[in-house]
């Protein structure tokens, strides 16, 4: 085991298109959403032990230790391996919590990718995505990482190529409750379900935006600011809105716009996750040291 600290990048996602297909008998809703990486990400320094504990800092204010996703997924692969390992986990919060971005899924992939490497369990990539599904719908997309076309509950997941466009990203300060959401008499939840191809020849769209602007007012402002220079749209089940752009240049000009008061991120759309090259480097690094 190597007992240095290394640092794993946690990216965040859009959701280019979102669908909802129907409620099932559980409860749970079908979707069909299209996911890519975007290169804004957290990270996480971790450096692994023998100790038999996980500690993570620094510890969010009202929420115990024993809830931390990245804690539960640190555990759930300890559990699996049935070792006694440990680890010191600091995480540079980066990302916007609560805005559709995906951040404390990606938190949680890069802990099981991660520490899958540190603590040489050697499981394989569905072994882990297998782990990553128990932890939350989002997490396997991050745990493969690469851009993704997904359906079910968001586990059935069929890598895709899309173009790697710029993004200009506005959070509201205001969060959306994705229970909430889910539970609106008024969201659209009965959108026909269509074959890949058809979705990616089509208007994108997200069938969890006009709800969450009629509850968020904040959202719905900076959607019709984003509109009068782009395609855009909400991503994910949050509050982030994002207008999409063919080249940097396109997007610079519009960012230069932007109010004063607007909290607006300008990011690269990525088919391959930057947790990829983490894993290639750490592999590059251990084989480098065998000689």
């Amino acid at each position: 085991m190597q007992q240095q600290i290394s640092h794993w990048s946690a990216p965040a996602k859009l959701n280019l298109f979102l669908y909802i297909n129907g409620r099932r008998n559980d409860g749970y809703h079908e979707l069909q959403t299209l996911f890519q990486f975007i290169d804004l990400a957290d990270e996480l320094a971790i450096e692994p032990n023998l100790t038999d504990s996980i500690s993570i800092t620094p510890a969010i204010p009202g929420v115990p230790l024993t809830d931390n996703i990245i804690y539960k997924a640190a555990i759930a692969l300890k559990v699996h391996s049935q070792l006694p390992l440990g680890a010191d986990i600091q995480l540079t919060k980066n990302l916007p919590m609560g805005g559709g971005l995906g951040g404390g899924s990606s938190d949680a992939a890069t802990t099981l990718v991660a520490l899958n490497q540190l603590w040489q369990l050697n499981l394989s990539e569905d072994q882990l995505a297998d782990i990553a599904v128990t932890l939350g719908a989002d997490v396997p997309v991050f745990v493969r990482g690469h851009a993704a076309f997904a359906e079910g509950i968001g586990e059935k997941l069929t890598s895709v190529e899309v173009e790697e466009n710029w993004y200009l990203i506005v959070v509201p300060e205001v969060h959306a409750n994705t229970a909430h959401l889910f539970s609106d008499p008024d969201l659209t939840r009965d959108t026909a379900k269509r074959p890949l191809n058809q979705l990616l020849q089509a208007e994108w769209q997200n069938d969890f935006e006009s709800t969450v602007k009629k509850r968020h007012p904040e959202v719905a402002k900076a959607l019709e600011w984003l509109l009068k220079y782009a395609p855009s749209r909400l991503t994910g089940s949050g509050c982030c809105v994002f207008s999409e752009f063919k080249d940097k240049q396109a997007a610079l000009a519009v960012l230069a716009k932007a109010p004063k008061n607007m909290h607006i991120y300008l990011a690269k759309g990525l088919n391959k996750s930057p947790l990829m090259h983490d894993v290639e480097n750490m592999k590059k690094q251990y084989n480098e040291s065998e000689f």
